[in-house]
C-alpha cells in the first residue's frame, strides 16, 4: 500500500515521505510548517504522474517538473523530483541498478495521485 506520511522531526519541523508498506521510497527536505509539507504532497500528486524522466547519467537535460536519475558518489543511482523552479522536492535512497531507480519512478507516477496521507500530530 502506497501512502504519504508527514512526519514531525526532533526539531519540530515536518518531512514528507512516500512509503510503500514499510519502505520509504522518497523523502523531502524538512519544512518549518505542516502547511508547507502538505503543499509538497499536493504538488507531487498533481505534477508527478505526467512528469518526464531525465537521465543525468546520460547527460540528458530538462526543465519544469521532472524526475531525475543521477549517480551518487558511490556509483549507485538515485531519483530526485524537481519542481518547475528547480528546487528538489524529494529524493530516494541509492540503488545498485538503474532499473531499480526507474521502477521507483514508475511506482510513484502510477500511485501518487490516489495515495492516502497520514499526518503527524
Amino acid at each position: 500500500m502506497h501512502k504519504f506520511k508527514i512526519v514531525k522531526t526532533e526539531k519540530g519541523e515536518f518531512r514528507v515521505q512516500f512509503v510503500y508498506n514499510a519502505e520509504i521510497m522518497v523523502w523531502s527536505e524538512n519544512y518549518a510548517s505542516k502547511a508547507s509539507a502538505k503543499n509538497c504532497v499536493e504538488s507531487l500528486k498533481k505534477n508527478a504522474p505526467a512528469a518526464p524522466v531525465v537521465d543525468l547519467t546520460k547527460k540528458e537535460t530538462g526543465s519544469g517538473y521532472r524526475f531525475e536519475i543521477d549517480e551518487a558518489k558511490n556509483g549507485e543511482t538515485f531519483v530526485r523530483f524537481r519542481a518547475a523552479n528547480g528546487e528538489i522536492m524529494v529524493r530516494s535512497e541509492t540503488y545498485k541498478s538503474k532499473s531499480s531507480a526507474k521502477n521507483c519512478i514508475e511506482s510513484i507516477q502510477k500511485r501518487v495521485e490516489e495515495a492516502a496521507v497520514e499526518e503527524a500530530e
